[in-house]
């Protein structure tokens, strides 16, 4: 009879020991993908902290922040900077307040407004920029006084910061304006649009606006807001617009914070005495004509903050209490960012 061959198995056993060397590896390889950071997790391949913010595509503050990016001021720093790209305001302040990124970009009232609702943030100054009254390079108009009786544009809604205080120091004088004046609340280029066919006299806009407009030519400032300020005995240097962060968040992450804000210093100050570090901010500005492009430079530059005081803080708490806030709840001086190196 014929033996057969024997056969070996397709499968060898596996010793025990090399047995739990493959199982350790398997293990430390699945754990390695578990623990790996996400996009816009604590790290970056780097290993710097991320901060990731909400701004718009054409917001200004693209601009100082394109320039962290283009010249790595935030990896000078120590940390990682991520912007995401929104569409308007209300999705950038919905980004924050939903924890989908850590920082945003909003005005003072706004910072306000969520804290008497229970939410703090931490308020690191942006720009001083309120905005300005724009008129006709002919027009008569010079002063509030001038308003009475005209037609006048207002950006926003009558909760607008230019229009209240508007209204204030126009009150001061013993005018009120909301009644001596045709008022239309509109979108900013809209009115731009409405004083250019001439339906209006005079338009309260955002001070980018107003810089299109002045960079064009034929349209100059009857006043700024700045003289509003000043008319209303208050600091004209009030940083009126905020990168703003969670406050919890922001507590424990202070160094983080420190980093970024130094970064933003050294953006501000690179983009205030070199005008050549402009041109690759232009597509950010929507690749304005030249007299505009200059316009919205000095304009932006004329923005940034002066350091925060004791007093500068004293007239915030003023300011929000003029613009409706409540006197008795308003947002406590710790929530102003304002360490110096």
């Amino acid at each position: 009879m014929n033996q057969q061959p024997t056969t070996k198995p397709v499968l060898q056993s596996v010793p025990p020991a090399t047995r739990f060397v493959q199982v350790v590896i398997a293990a430390l390889l699945l754990l390695f993908v578990l623990i790996s950071p996400a996009d816009g997790g604590d790290g970056d391949p780097e290993g710097l902290p991320v901060l990731s913010i909400s701004v718009l595509q054409f917001g200004t503050a693209h601009w100082e922040l394109g320039h962290i990016l283009n010249w790595e001021l935030d990896h000078e720093n120590g940390y990682q900077l991520e912007l995401k790209l929104v569409a308007n305001l209300p999705a950038s302040r919905l980004a924050v307040t939903s924890g989908s990124v850590n920082g945003a970009v909003a005005d003072l009232l706004w910072a306000q407004s969520r804290f008497q609702a229970g939410t703090p943030y931490l308020y690191v100054p942006f720009s001083s920029q309120i905005g300005d009254i724009v008129v006709a390079e002919n027009s008569g108009i010079e002063s509030v006084a001038d308003l009475v009786g005209k037609r006048i544009g207002v950006a926003g809604g009558p909760d607008s910061k230019g229009w209240i205080l508007l209204l204030k120091v126009a009150a001061r004088l013993g005018i009120n304006l909301a009644e001596s004046a045709d008022v239309q609340f509109a979108a900013p280029p809209l009115l731009s649009q409405a004083l250019k066919r001439g339906q209006v006299d005079a338009i309260v806009t955002y001070w980018h606006f107003a810089a299109r407009l002045k960079g064009e030519g034929g349209w100059r400032s009857a006043f700024g807001m700045a003289d509003l300020l000043t008319a209303m005995d208050l600091d004209r240097n009030l940083p009126m617009l905020g990168y703003v962060f969670p406050a919890d968040w922001a507590e424990n992450h202070g160094p983080l914070m420190d980093r970024f804000a130094a970064s933003l210093r050294q953006a501000k100050v690179d983009l205030a005495n070199e005008e050549s570090h402009w041109q690759k901010l232009r597509p950010l500005m929507r690749s304005p004509a030249t007299g505009v492009f200059h316009a919205l430079r000095k304009g932006f530059v004329a923005g940034t903050p002066a350091p925060l005081t004791d007093q500068r803080i004293a007239d915030l708490h003023r300011l929000l209490a003029l613009t409706g806030a409540d006197p008795e709840n308003l947002m406590p001086a710790e929530l102003f960012y304002r360490r110096q190196p």
